[in-house]
């Protein structure tokens, strides 16, 4: 039904039947609403509030003290992966541990505030990805803020699980969005500051480097082709976060941002709405079966193999559609 809705809203911006102002409302309406609602697919947010409590709490350094260090603490009886030592980069510690700070070690408190610098995040993706398009595909700025900020696995996973994926692609693509107006400075501090909250986009600093360089020498670019790369080269940190442990539906946060700057081309639209769809839907083992033990790791295995045999065959099908017109 959301997918549905989503595919509706978008077909209907492509015929200019939905203003900029009312997709806006629309964002901005969804995020305040979410920010308030509770955790309910991952335990990730506990973590995160648990990892800076080590900070202002215990006085203690995440790198070298795990949850079960404190085995007297309650909120360990409602985590997950309490044996793991903080597994995020020093830009992560730095933002949340003002926030624990700041929530006085009340749950709720810290609770929100976490989850408010999770939708400021999500807002401001969503405002850099309008700023770029604005400069270079202004045509298609109001379908990319759409296909990003509407999705519902984007929703579901920046709004309501909350995880801090999303705080890492804000940093790069404002860095994107300065680089782009030839700041260079402001711009290579914010991505060595994304770099530090997950590691994962230390992948598109070639690319970066690329653009850069293209940029001094006065030459002309390909951004479509730019944002695509930086799509594609995405994929790299999740096969090898999915081949650590198994696929997860957040990890696509990490693609969709670049590739809601490419959306205009089918060959970027049509994988990405696909593999969206079939990750919204891996929560129901879970959800069903009560836990992610056998045979539930199999079932993720295949729902990912065929979302992703779906949208090749489907970018092939559209392709030759084309071709045939």
């Amino acid at each position: 039904m959301l997918f549905t809705f989503y595919l509706l809203i978008l077909n209907a911006i492509r015929k200019k039947e939905i203003s900029k102002k009312t997709i806006w409302f629309l964002i901005i309406s969804i995020t305040i609403l979410l920010t308030f609602s509770y955790n309910a697919f991952s335990y990730d947010l506990f973590n995160y509030i648990f990892d800076a409590k080590i900070v202002t709490y215990y006085n203690q350094n995440p790198y070298l003290h795990k949850a079960l260090d404190f085995p007297g603490d309650p909120m360990l009886s409602f985590m997950h992966w309490t044996h793991r030592f903080f597994p995020y980069g020093p830009t992560w510690l730095g933002l949340t541990a003002p926030l624990s700070f700041i929530g006085m070690q009340f749950f709720l408190p810290t609770f929100f505030l976490f989850k408010i610098l999770i939708s400021m995040s999500f807002l401001g993706t969503v405002f850099f990805i309008g700023k770029i398009l604005q400069k270079v595909y202004p045509d298609n700025e109001v379908f990319s803020v759409a296909f990003f900020a509407l999705n519902p696995l984007i929703i579901i996973e920046s709004l309501v699980s909350s995880h801090n994926d999303i705080v890492m692609m804000f940093i790069v693509v404002w860095a994107l969005h300065l680089l782009m107006n030839k700041k260079y400075v402001r711009s290579t501090i914010l991505f060595i500051l994304s770099i530090g909250v997950k590691f994962a986009t230390a992948f598109v600093l070639p690319i970066y480097i690329l653009i850069l360089y293209l940029q001094r020498r006065r030459k002309d670019l390909n951004w479509q082709l730019l944002f695509t790369a930086m799509a594609v080269i995405m994929i790299i940190p999740v096969v090898l976060a999915s081949y650590r442990t198994n696929f997860q539906p957040w990890y696509l946060l990490n693609i969709l941002p670049f590739a809601a700057l490419a959306s205009r081309n089918y060959y970027v639209f049509i994988p990405s709405v696909t593999i969206s769809f079939f990750a919204t839907f891996e929560y129901l083992p879970f959800l069903y079966l009560g836990n992610w033990d056998n045979p539930v790791p199999a079932i993720l295995f295949w729902m990912t193999a065929s979302s992703i045999v779906l949208s090749l065959f489907l970018t092939m099908a559209w392709s030759i559609k084309k071709m045939i017109r």
